[in-house]
């Protein structure tokens, strides 16, 4: 199946125009036009290898929203002209605890990426979102609500689904109080499902210009990080907290605000190691723990939770012709929230 996107011919190439053929349709297979694509930032470090060795021509993209135009025999799940998602992962071993508990992402074996890797076979190369068409197994693929708009979508397929799973899985609710570290791409979303699910939210940034969009998206509190000092009435305050942020900065600042048995959650990944004063854990038995993206199911109640609540990402949409230029931003921290791609201009 012929595709046409954009692509880095080698590493720390400019994205440009590229033509490349996909998989035939297979029985359980799905094909796709896509509409929106996102800009996920790990897009950015797998175009520039800087997460190690990848494979080039690189065709990246995993936010992807779309309408199905073509199912194989033996599709049961979708039908032609359903909206359909596809996120971080296509496929994975099927066979272990994770993916038997429908964890996909924590595959034994490994999930396969939906880009920047080789599909199941060991042979094809697997080009991501950044085009115009796509095909993936029905089982890796998941129903959009039609009552949300495409372009708000595609961001939810990693960066929602990257902050509705730790809070489901520490039970957000009422009563907890929550707090976000960093408003971007990430925290954004955090910040608009912790206040649907009923949590008092608190958004920590260094950023005082992004106030009165945390408060327009549901968060309770701000509190500008530049001044620590801000921070120590805080300390023993919180139940959770969602580490966003990749930087480098003092964990231990954060674990002091946890309360009794609270947990901190890292989702950003920092450019080294974090020091942890242990004495941060053992007082309050507190407990620093990761999360990476969402499993198929989750991932289908997220969306299906954003439906009943009308939550979308924020997003900038931009032509294919503006992507090397949207990379530029989106490394300086100049976009609210999220770059999307429209599929019809490449």
């Amino acid at each position: 199946m012929k595709s046409r996107g954009l692509a880095a011919i080698t590493p720390n190439a400019p994205l440009a125009p590229f033509e490349f053929e996909r998989r035939e349709l297979g029985p359980d297979d799905v094909v796709l036009d896509i509409a929106f694509a996102g800009i996920c930032h790990s897009d950015i470090h797998q175009v520039r290898q800087e997460w190690g060795p990848a494979l080039f021509p690189m065709v990246p993209g995993h936010e992807i929203a779309g309408v199905v135009t073509a199912v194989g025999d033996s599709v049961t799940k979708f039908a032609v002209g359903d909206l359909i998602g596809v996120g971080v992962f296509i496929d994975s071993c099927r066979k272990c605890t994770s993916c038997v508990q429908g964890l996909q992402q924590y595959c034994v074996e490994g999930m396969t990426g939906t880009y920047n890797t080789l599909e199941r076979d060991g042979t094809s190369v697997a080009y991501g979102g950044y085009a115009d068409s796509f095909i993936i197994n029905q089982d890796y693929a998941v129903h959009i609500p039609s009552n949300l708009p495409l372009a708000g979508v595609a961001p939810l397929l990693c960066a929602g689904i990257t902050l509705y799973s730790p809070l489901r899985t520490w039970g957000a609710g009422p009563g907890m109080k929550i707090g976000v570290m960093g408003l971007g791409g990430l925290g954004h979303m955090g910040v608009k499902f912790a206040h649907a699910m009923g949590a008092e939210v608190t958004v920590f940034s260094h950023s005082p210009d992004k106030e009165s969009d945390a408060l327009e998206m549901g968060a309770d509190h701000f509190v500008v990080t530049k001044d620590t000092s801000l921070l120590k009435p805080l300390h023993k305050t919180f139940d959770l907290i969602l580490n966003t942020v990749s930087a480098d900065l003092d964990i231990n600042t954060y674990l002091d605000l946890l309360t009794l048995d609270g947990t901190l959650v890292v989702i950003g990944l920092p450019g080294k190691p974090y020091s942890v004063n242990v004495g941060s854990l053992l007082n309050g038995r507190r407990r620093i723990a990761g999360s990476m993206i969402g499993g198929i199911p989750e991932i289908q109640e997220m969306l299906d939770f954003c439906g009943k609540h009308s939550i979308v990402s924020d997003v900038e949409v931009i032509s294919a012709g503006y992507v090397n230029t949207a990379y530029e931003r989106t490394v300086a921290s100049d976009v609210k929230y999220r770059f999307v791609i429209d599929a019809s201009t490449f």
